[in-house]
């Protein structure tokens, strides 16, 4: 292999033919010298120049979206890409926010089936007094006990008290009065009391409190061996958190009554000590598919009465069917149902069965199931601060207090982070959910601030309370997978229904929502800021006027990642047809702008491949912000590359033969800017990642090269790009300005041949794109210059056998058989 490597220096004159220390005959001694000095001083004025282009080129090549030349990338854009797939398929068709449903459901008519939300246990009727008989014989029918029901009712029994913990809607309270109603069937029936006229189950109402229920045990209107349910609300305005002393002294109370009592609490931080207390025990939910088909059966048997158990059994069948068809569970979007829900499932799915609904309307009923739930977490969250604080005590031992704003608002800014979180780490929601605990506080009582206790959260409760589940799982930290526990919603529709309610019903809210996701979009980790970006897109959707005002353009004129932040959202919205052409028309502009910051999000967005109307528009607006001449071309023609680079991988399989004739078009442009901004991105064509180029889903031919520079990619994947490819670079490798970053972009490429475990990696692209670069013998020598400074790499050498074998494979089997016959000659 030869030394020798080309230069690019300015063509030879006769002079410097000439023999060293032989003069002109004309010339002088003392001319000859000025001469020389004259050669040398215009030498190191050439060699000068060159190292400025140089320098000033390899600006060009900085870290994309980095504020300042000397900054790296805000970002791990690598896991940014894999972020934002993992996050888009959460707001994907079906769970599309501007989908054709309604974001809330009251009630409604499908067909001829009326269809609510309240359980029929719900009613007004259980909410004080005795429960009537009929309805416990009714609920002992239908009831579908949870796991752990025995050891529930062995305790009540045991106790006589029974804390129940749980969230709201799991069938709490059918539980506790299905609890009740065993334990009072075989108590002696009470003397004269309602108990024994009636029901030995009484609801109590919660405002008396657990010491007057002790206090009044076995008066005429409390009788003794009846079973007495109180639903606590502890975040009601005058609630007490009853202590120790108030419980044992109920039981006490019940057990010389010969009575039971269940107190039912919703889990989180104030219902903490309740629950963790000799009393408190947890109640999970009915299993779903059981729940299902109890709720099914007894819609069937209602409709069908009379009719044979045959009849009712192959309905119940086709019923199941139904409910597990990809149609009916991607319109759910629930993977557990609450005794409500599957009621409300179940008469859909019979009236559909039976004729009463069309398959539409059968999907947008349960549609809403979600919505619901939605609507339900968020309604009338704050009621409790508009009561003074300190009204409504009866109790004079202790005066109850308005509930803090932080304690009440915990559990819907944990709901609302883990809708647009969903998917990261539990530490990175609720570190969200606190950040905007805050906003909502301030922006509910400004005059006061806010204050959470340190060491009073409830994981599990919040994760309760939000239907969500913990999964093991990695995130990524400086480049690197490391185990976290991850959190999402237990539902594909629940993400959309949240933001839909949060954003369409609750106007005021939107204020701290917006302050919050700023400060999201200042986050460094990808797991966070990319996510957030996604569901804020969404948002915009819903309303573009205000979206684009809060949250669109001030992001856009901030900081490089609040611009990529802004970026993310604009190509969220492009996905929605309905405002495809108004995001266009906005990049269109932006990428006019004069203000740099406007056309870096433009270029940032066009580079997702959606804001604008084709490639060759989204080519000619990065070319607009890539050769600007304002003084902002060392920030304009790395951001302008970058995203055109970003266009080849996308899955148009034209797009990138198209993109590659631009390249070529620009670094033969006349005007020196064009020709720049084509070296450029060739060089980031070159030496960037397939997996770092923040796109969706690469091209198909892409495969799973994700760690391999995406022109050895293409090569290996599209053969027939080898040779434009191989042209570009052979432009950037003979041009002065960018020879020196084109041959570290070279090297870098052969250094991926083979991983340091000695496995093959990018290879077989080397093997495409090589003998296309190494063509004519001036490529040979300048390949052969490179591998033996590589080799002779005093801080990472070279293997020579690699080495070797990379030269072999650009130069083809022919010249190694010449070469092999010269040298046994």
């Amino acid at each position: 292999m030869s030394a020798d490597q080309p230069s690019d220096d300015a063509p030879e004159t006769p002079d410097q033919h000439r023999p060293e220390g032989r003069p002109n005959d004309r010339e002088g001694p003392g001319e000859t010298d000025r001469k020389q000095d004259r050669q040398d001083s215009e030498r190191d004025d050439k060699e000068n120049e060159r190292a400025l282009a140089a320098g000033q080129f390899k600006a060009y090549t900085r870290a994309p979206f980095a504020e300042e030349q000397d900054e790296d990338a805000p970002t791990d854009l690598a896991s940014a890409s894999r972020t934002r797939r993992a996050t888009r398929t959460l707001f994907e068709a079906g769970r599309d926010l501007t989908h054709d449903q309604r974001s809330f459901f009251d009630n409604g008519h499908f067909g001829d089936v009326f269809l609510g939300t309240d359980a029929p246990l719900r009613g007004s009727s259980l909410r004080s007094g005795p429960v009537p008989a009929e309805e416990l014989r009714a609920l002992r029918r239908a009831h579908v006990v949870p796991d752990g029901y025995v050891r529930l009712r062995n305790a009540l029994r045991a106790r006589r008290l029974l804390v129940l913990g749980a969230a709201p809607g799991t069938g709490r309270t059918s539980t506790a009065l299905s609890l009740l109603a065993e334990v009072t069937a075989d108590a002696p029936e009470a003397a004269g009391g309602e108990a024994a006229a009636g029901s030995p189950v009484r609801r109590v109402d919660p405002d008396g409190g657990v010491r007057q229920l002790a206090a009044k045990l076995g008066d005429d209107d409390f009788p003794g061996r009846a079973g007495y349910l109180l639903e606590l609300s502890l975040a009601r305005p005058g609630a007490l958190l009853p202590d120790g002393l108030d419980l044992d002294e109920l039981a006490t109370a019940l057990a010389r009554s010969e009575a039971f009592a269940v107190l039912v609490v919703t889990v989180g931080s104030a219902a903490g000590p309740l629950i963790a207390g000799r009393y408190g025990m947890l109640c999970p939910p009915a299993p779903t598919q059981e729940l299902l088909t109890t709720r099914l059966r007894e819609r069937l048997e209602e409709r069908l009465e009379g009719h044979a158990t045959a009849d009712v059994e192959e309905l119940l069948a086709r019923a199941q069917e139904l409910a597990q068809s990809a149609e009916v569970v991607d319109a759910v979007g629930l993977k557990d149902l609450r005794p409500a829900e599957a009621e409300l499932l179940a008469s859909l799915l019979a009236g559909r069965l039976l004729g009463e609904l069309s398959q539409p309307d059968l999907l947008a009923g349960c549609r809403t199931l979600a919505a619901d739930q939605a609507q339900e977490w968020f309604a009338g969250v704050d009621r409790a601060l508009v009561v003074p604080a300190g009204k409504g005590a009866e109790d004079g031992a202790r005066t109850p207090q308005r509930p803090g704003t932080a304690a009440l608002f915990h559990p819907v800014a944990f709901r609302i982070a883990l809708a647009f979180l969903g998917g990261a780490s539990h530490s990175a929601v609720s570190s969200a959910a606190h950040l905007l605990t805050w906003e909502l506080s301030v922006q509910c009582d400004p005059d006061h601030t806010p204050a959470r206790p340190l060491f009073c959260d409830d994981p599990q409760a919040d994760v309760a309370l939000s239907r969500a589940e913990l999964t093991d799982g990695e995130v990524e930290v400086a480049g690197a997978g490391v185990a976290a526990r991850l959190i999402w919603y237990r539902g594909g529709a629940l993400p959309s229904a949240v933001l839909a309610e949060l954003w369409d019903r609750h106007f005021p809210v939107r204020a701290p929502v917006v302050r919050w996701l700023r400060l999201l979009a200042d986050d460094q980790r990808p797991q966070v800021w990319v996510r957030a970006a996604v569901a804020a897109g969404e948002l915009c959707v819903r309303d573009f006027d205000h979206g684009f005002a809060e949250l669109v353009r001030p992001l856009a004129e901030g900081s490089a990642h609040r611009r990529l932040f802004a970026a993310t959202m604009l190509d969220q919205v492009a996905g929605h047809a309905s405002h495809r052409k108004a995001v266009r028309k906005l990049v269109e502009d932006w990428s006019r702008s004069g203000t740099w910051s406007l056309r870096s999000t433009a270029a940032a967005a066009l580079g997702f491949g959606n804001c604008a109307d084709s490639a060759g528009d989204a080519l000619d607006a990065l070319a607009r912000i890539g050769v600007r001449d304002d003084g902002a071309q060392s920030l304009g023609a790395p951001a302008a590359a970058f995203n055109v680079v970003r266009l080849l991988a996308l899955p148009d399989s034209g797009q990138a033969v198209t993109v590659l004739g631009r390249m070529g078009d620009w670094i033969r442009h006349k005007r020196e800017r064009y020709q720049t901004l084509g070296l450029v991105t060739t060089i980031w064509l070159a030496s960037t990642r397939v997996d770092r180029l923040l796109i969706d889903e690469p091209e198909p031919s892409l495969g799973e090269r994700g760690d391999w520079p995406l022109a050895l990619a293409l090569a290996a994947g599209r053969p027939e790009l080898a040779l434009p490819i191989a042209d570009l670079m052979w432009t950037a490798l003979n041009a002065v300005r960018s020879q020196d970053v084109a041959m570290d972009a070279l090297e870098s490429m052969l250094r991926t041949a083979v991983r340091k475990d000695g496995t093959e990696w990018t290879r077989p692209g080397l093997a495409v794109l090589l003998p296309a670069l190494a063509a004519e013998e001036a490529d040979r020598r300048r390949l052969d210059w490179l591998l033996r400074r590589m080799m002779n790499d005093p801080d990472d050498p070279f293997p020579d056998t690699l080495a070797r074998s990379l030269w072999w494979l650009a130069v083809g089997q022919r010249d190694r058989s010449g070469q092999e016959e010269r040298s046994h000659g």
